[in-house]
């Protein structure tokens, strides 16, 4: 599923490196630290490698 805003593409790809071991799950907060436990590694990449062209700071501003 691909990112749908800036703001979830960044807490996807914080939660991707929590998920390989390259940066702590505590220092997350929030929906990045929620995707670490939900999403797959897979799931985690596609969602932090959507283009970031045209898409907004983030949903529902």
């Amino acid at each position: 599923m691909p990112a749908k805003s800036k703001a979830q593409q960044m807490a996807a790809g914080a939660a991707l490196a929590a998920k390989r071991g390259e940066r702590s799950t505590r220092a997350l907060k929030g929906a990045s630290r929620e995707m670490v436990r939900s999403m797959s590694e897979a799931e985690l990449r596609k969602m932090a490698s959507t283009p970031r062209k045209g898409k907004p700071d983030r949903i529902g501003d």
